[in-house]
């Protein structure tokens, strides 16, 4: 089953993992995505899994971009950023439609990008792209590599404006990233890469 493709978009669907300094990075990050950003965005934050996450709310109030917290079944739709629950992993289906799942957790987290990664990479194949964020660990740099291996994109945080370079250093050291970036050039590759098709 293939999942439904976007107008205007040479990918449709960003998966992005942060984890340790990731609530500034990803508010910065989706602050500047223009308002027509035609991808879906599917997103891991460590959080405690304790708590209520206040995410959605927090990048809500830095995007025009609508922002939501995952629920089984979703449909993935332009111009959307989908955050995963606390203590849920994040899996996205052929359909194009979003799962969750308490499933054990994977390197002691859930949810984890690694399964995020590897989901993606399975339904959107070259369609997809990754991007690994500030956090500590190395959660992430399993899931990049079924992402090249179906032909997809992956884009890594460089060390400098990386609050913490555990998860961007253990992406880059796989060998398998396309490029490497300050924060604040990633919204601009990645509107580079997205629109590429509606632009050409």
């Amino acid at each position: 089953m293939n999942p439904r493709r976007f107008d205007g978009a040479a990918f449709d669907v960003v998966a992005l993992a942060a984890s340790a300094g990731g609530v500034t990075a990803l508010s910065l990050l989706v602050s500047k995505l223009r308002p027509d950003f035609p991808a879906a965005v599917v997103l891991v934050q460590h959080l405690d899994p304790r708590h209520r996450s206040l995410m959605a709310d927090i990048l809500s109030r830095r995007t025009t971009l609508r922002v939501v917290q995952a629920h089984e079944g979703d449909q993935l739709s332009q111009g959307t950023i989908y955050i995963a629950p606390p203590d849920r992993h994040l899996l996205v289906n052929p359909d194009g439609t979003l799962s969750l799942s308490q499933s054990e957790l994977v390197h002691f987290l859930r949810p984890s990008a690694d399964l995020l990664f590897e989901s993606v990479a399975a339904s959107y194949r070259d369609r997809a792209i990754a991007v690994v964020l500030t956090g500590t660990g190395s959660d992430g740099s399993m899931g990049i590599k079924a992402i090249k291996k179906m032909g997809g994109t992956v884009i890594v945080q460089d060390e400098q404006s990386s609050e913490f370079f555990g998860m961007p250093s253990a992406a880059i050291l796989t060998g398998d990233t396309d490029f490497v970036l300050p924060l604040d050039e990633i919204p601009a590759a990645l509107e580079t890469l997205v629109i590429r098709g509606m632009v050409a």
